[in-house]
């Protein structure tokens, strides 16, 4: 070989070395996998490259490989199937937490059911302990509970168990007496105390007149507390949640920045304050940041109403079944435009409760309002829930670039009864997915959870069947409301990153964002979507770390 062979192969061989080294060496490579990515350009791919908590390569497995060095790790999935990590962009982490651990009514079908289950779990606590969560529905009995079902089963011990939407709570007698609720106290604005004909307090305390009670409740220990969290995050976990929008955050941050300094954070959290606290919230932000892509924030919660169930959601035109009511506003609208607006001057996202038609309907008015005053920029406002809306609000949404933060399995829920309180014509819009979407509003699903699961692939199957949980609508709840798999899979993952203004980190499975990923024991998008509710999270990843593995879970 002469001179000039010697050098051709020299050359050749350094840019061959170059070519290689141009790929970033990886720890772990995913193969074997239908991976469905959310990102539009590659929706699927069959391999996955990942560096410390990034990724660094998604596509064909021969591409990615080249990604590999001697000490990568190669992960045989199996043709299991991939999806970026769920979002849950609205739950109430701590007293999902705290409800794992205490008396369970979600599926108490009678009466007798409930005081059963409260004698036997007042049984396991100490007199004078609370008893708290519960989830009840409700729906199917006689009446509302009352506090005469329960008092001689809960003589030691107050109670003030909730209603499975979080508007309306159950008391016994003796947690009336500690909070001195009798027959003098009166409805509060924006709530209100159930009575018998004799004007005493029944026990039902709805909305507003919560904090009656719940005022008395001891707070949990700073023990309790991260319990709770660390509990919820595991279940979360389970479920395929890699992250959460922690609706009421700014209650329990203390204790999510403590499980975060003790290495048991698995869930990325996005928290908001109470929104007539915004102030606090800005300083926080100016004092010390908006966090990072574990623990952060930006953003401020209110209400404007209530709940369908607890008929304190408010609506244009009566209850169907009560006449004489149509709700009622949590809320003034002088103080909700008020902290709106100021919210929004400091740069503050807004996310607002609003159920009823009129509710929704106020709020856009007043975001309309807000934005021309305030001027052009992304805000993101949001709406929570926007369950039923009038039809011609509809196109306001992506007219004013609202996001709806929905909660699909409320609809397979609420379908069970809601034709009775608000009749044929208002189902039409409720829970309106399909018209969201088409209408080109941003749809970023959740849970509501404790309210509700947080179950995605639940949501899912909500969202793309609408069979309601009852099993008598086979055909789907308003089926013309229903979307697709991949519709759904967008808004539990790049969605609701969207919406929390993280979609450059996460909520798609892309070279530079964060390895929160998912493994299916099946292909969402090919099965029958009828199946999708058996399906199973068999592993969740976060930031390239494995917490969850179902048969490690058994």
């Amino acid at each position: 070989m002469n001179k000039i062979q010697v050098m051709a192969v020299v050359i050749i061989g350094m840019i061959t070395f170059s070519c290689n080294s141009s790929k970033q060496p990886s720890d772990m490579i995913i193969t074997n996998a239908r991976i469905w990515t959310g990102d539009e350009r590659q929706p699927y791919a069959q391999a996955m490259a990942v560096s410390g908590d990034t990724i660094v390569a998604v596509g064909n497995k021969s591409e990615v490989m080249k990604h590999r060095s001697e000490a990568t790790v190669i992960i045989d999935m199996g043709g299991r199937f991939i999806a970026p990590g769920f979002i849950d962009s609205h739950v109430h982490m701590l007293q999902g937490g705290s409800n794992l651990a205490s008396v369970q009514l979600r599926d108490a079908t009678t009466p007798e059911i409930v005081i059963r289950r409260i004698k036997e779990y007042a049984t396991t606590l100490k007199p004078g302990e609370w008893i708290l969560g519960g989830d009840w529905d409700g729906k199917g009995w006689e009446t509302l509970p009352m506090a005469e079902w329960i008092d001689t089963v809960t003589p030691d011990n107050p109670v003030f168990v909730s209603r499975l939407d979080g508007h309306m709570a159950l008391a016994n007698s003796l947690a009336m007496k500690l909070a001195g609720v009798d027959h003098t106290v009166r409805d509060i604005s924006g709530g209100t105390i159930e009575k018998d004909s004799r004007g005493e307090p029944t026990g039902i305390f709805k909305d507003n007149a919560m904090d009656l009670i719940s005022v008395k409740i001891p707070a949990p220990t700073e023990e309790e507390v991260d319990r709770a969290l660390v509990a919820a995050m595991n279940y979360l976990a389970s479920n395929g949640v890699t992250s959460v929008h922690a609706v009421d955050g700014a209650e329990y941050i203390d204790g999510l920045s403590r499980v975060r300094a003790s290495g048991s954070q698995i869930t990325r959290v996005y928290w908001l304050k109470t929104i007539s606290r915004w102030n606090e919230l800005k300083e926080h932000i100016e004092r010390e940041g908006k966090g990072d892509e574990w623990l952060r924030t930006g953003g401020v919660k209110g209400f404007v109403d209530g709940s369908l169930g607890s008929h304190t959601a408010a609506f244009i035109e009566p209850y169907t079944d009560l006449q004489t009511d149509s709700g009622l506003f949590v809320n003034s609208k002088e103080d909700l435009y008020r902290w709106i607006s100021e919210s929004d001057r400091a740069e503050l996202q807004v996310v607002i409760h609003a159920i009823g038609d009129r509710a929704i309907n106020y709020l856009l008015n007043t975001y309309e309002q807000v934005s021309e005053e305030n001027g052009e920029r992304d805000r993101r406002f949001r709406i929570e829930h926007s369950q039923h809306i009038v039809p011609a609000d509809i196109e306001r949404y992506g007219k004013l670039k609202v996001i709806a933060s929905m909660q699909p399995y409320h609809a397979i829920d609420d379908g069970r009864w809601a034709e009775e309180y608000i009749g044929q014509e208002r189902m039409k819009t409720s829970y309106a997915f399909r018209s969201l979407i088409d209408s080109g509003v941003t749809v970023a699903f959740g849970s509501d959870w404790f309210v509700a699961p947080a179950t995605p692939l639940e949501g899912i199957y909500g969202a793309v069947t609408r069979r309601t949980l009852d099993g008598k609508n086979p055909d789907g709840w308003v089926p013309e409301q229903k979307i697709t798999v991949e519709e759904a899979l967008k808004a539990y993952t790049i969605n609701a990153a969207y919406a929390s203004f993280e979609e450059n980190i996460k909520g798609s499975l892309e070279p530079g964002k964060l390895a929160d990923f998912v493994v299916l024991d099946q292909d969402i998008t090919a099965i029958d979507p009828v199946k999708i509710w058996d399906l199973k999270v068999q592993q969740t990843w976060v930031g390239g770390k494995k917490v969850f593995d179902r048969s490690e879970n058994k």
